[in-house]
C-alpha cells in the first residue's frame, strides 16, 4: 500500500482520529447526581458569580479550540470546511500527544472574516485557548488581530507564529555553527504570506536588521500601491539598503535564505552568489525551494526543510503544544512576542553543544521533554511580561 492508501484505510477504520472520553465514572445514581442533576447546578452557580472559576470546575484550563475555514489547507489550498476536518482532527491529537492538552476541531462553513470572528467570539467561553489553523492570507491577519483584541484567552495562528518560532530556533543554532552574529546577517525571505510575514517579525524581534522579502513579482516595495497591505507594511521595515529587482538580485551576499514559497524557487546559481557558509531554510512542501543535495553541491553550509525524510526538519509540533501548555498553565490572556522568543530559545537550547551539527540543528519531535521545556519557558515569559493570571506561578 502507498502512504495515501494506508492513510485512507486508517481514517476509514477509525472513522476519524478523535473521541470524547469521560473523566468521571457514572456507575450509580449517586455518581449521576454528582456529575449531572442536581449536583451540577452548584459549579454552575459558582461560575456565574465568578467566571474565573471555570478554570477550576470545567475543562477550560486544558481545552483548546482548533478553528479553520479550510481556505489554506496544507498543500491542498482552499478545500473548504468539510474536507479540512481530517487535518484539524490531526492537529487535535498532536495537542494531546505532545502537549497533554485536550483540543477539539471546529471547521466553520464560512470564509467571511467577519463571520469567522463572530463565530469564534461566541464559542470562546468553552476554551482556554484558540488555535487558528489553515486560514488563508491576508484575512488571517485581520481575524487574529481582532480576536486577540476582543478575547481574554490566548489566540494563536500556528501557520504564522508556530512556523516563525521553529524557524527562529533553527536559525539560532545554525548561526552558532557558522560563527555569525544574528545582528550582522543578511536574510532573504521568499514568500511573504502568513508564515513569511510572521517569520520576518520574529527575526526582527531576535535582532536581525537586514531582511529583504520577495514575492513572485519581486522585492517588496512600500510604495507599491498594487501590493497587499501586509506586504507594504513588511516593505516599510525591511530592505535597509533599498535593493530593487527580483529574488536573484536580493540573494546576492545573503547569509540566510528562508523560503516559504514554491518549489524550485532557489537555483544553484543563486546560492553561489550568497555570502560564505550560506544557511538555507527551504520550507515549501512537499517539494522545497531547492532540494538539500542540490543546495549542498552549490555550497550551502546548512540546509533545513519541512520534510521528515531529510535532516533538520522545521516542524511546528516542536512549538505549538508547549506554547499553549505554558500559556494555559499560567492562564495567560495572550501569547505575546516575549513568549514566542522564549519558546524559540527553549527549542534551540534543547540541542546541546555536543549534539549540534550541520545535520542536527533541531530537536527530534519525539524528544520526551521538549514540550515541557517550551512550556516552562513560555509560562515564565508570560509571568515576566505581565500577561499571566496574578498569583499563578510557572511549574
Amino acid at each position: 500500500m502507498t502512504i495515501n492508501e494506508e492513510a485512507l484505510a486508517l481514517h476509514a477504520a477509525k472513522q476519524g482520529k478523535i473521541a470524547v472520553e469521560s473523566t468521571v465514572q457514572i456507575q450509580s445514581m449517586h455518581d449521576l447526581a454528582l456529575a449531572y442533576s442536581p449536583g451540577v447546578a452548584e459549579p454552575c452557580r459558582v461560575i456565574q458569580k465568578d467566571p474565573e472559576t471555570a478554570y477550576q470546575y470545567t475543562a477550560k484550563s486544558h481545552l483548546v479550540g482548533v478553528i479553520s475555514d479550510g481556505s489554506a489547507v496544507l498543500g491542498l489550498g482552499n478545500i473548504g470546511a468539510q474536507a479540512a476536518m481530517p487535518v484539524m482532527e490531526g492537529k487535535s491529537i498532536l495537542f494531546k500527544q505532545f502537549g497533554q492538552l485536550d483540543a477539539f476541531p471546529i471547521c466553520l462553513d464560512t470564509q467571511d472574516p467577519a463571520a469567522i470572528i463572530t463565530a469564534v467570539q461566541q464559542i470562546a467561553p468553552s476554551f482556554g485557548g484558540i488555535n487558528l489553523e489553515d486560514i488563508a492570507s491576508p484575512k488571517c491577519f485581520e481575524i487574529e488581530a481582532v480576536l486577540k483584541k476582543t478575547l481574554n484567552i490566548p489566540v494563536f495562528h500556528d501557520d504564522q507564529h508556530g512556523t516563525a518560532v521553529v524557524v527562529a530556533a533553527g536559525l539560532i543554532n545554525a548561526l552558532k555553527l557558522v560563527h555569525k552574529s544574528i545582528d550582522q546577517i543578511k536574510v532573504v525571505l521568499s514568500g511573504p504570506g502568513a508564515a513569511g510575514t510572521a517569520i520576518i517579525k520574529m527575526l526582527q524581534n531576535l535582532g536581525v536588521t537586514n531582511i529583504i522579502a520577495a514575492d513572485q513579482f519581486g522585492i517588496l516595495r512600500a510604495d507599491d500601491s498594487n501590493s497587499q497591505a501586509h506586504k507594504r507594511e513588511i516593505a516599510a521595515t525591511t530592505n535597509p539598503e533599498h535593493v530593487t529587482g527580483q529574488l536573484t538580485d536580493a540573494i546576492v551576499d545573503a547569509d540566510v535564505f528562508v523560503g516559504v514559497s514554491v518549489a524550485e524557487a532557489l537555483t544553484p546559481e543563486m546560492i553561489r552568489t550568497m555570502a560564505p557558509d550560506p544557511i538555507i531554510f527551504a520550507l515549501a512542501n512537499p517539494i522545497p525551494e531547492v532540494m538539500p543535495e542540490i543546495a549542498k553541491t552549490a555550497g550551502a553550509a546548512i540546509i533545513a526543510t519541512g520534510r521528515s525524510d531529510y535532516p533538520n526538519q522545521i516542524n511546528n509540533v516542536l512549538a505549538f503544544p508547549g506554547i499553549f501548555a505554558g500559556a494555559l498553565q499560567v492562564r495567560a490572556t495572550e501569547i505575546n512576542e516575549a513568549m514566542k522568543v522564549a519558546a524559540a530559545y527553549a527549542i534551540a537550547n534543547y540541542v546541546t553543544p555536543a549534539q549540534l551539527t550541520t545535520e542536527h540543528i533541531m530537536p527530534e519531535i519525539f524528544e520526551p521533554a521538549i514540550s515541557d521545556t517550551v512550556a516552562q519557558a513560555v509560562a515564565q515569559a508570560a509571568i515576566d511580561s505581565g500577561v499571566a493570571q496574578k498569583g499563578v506561578t510557572a511549574k
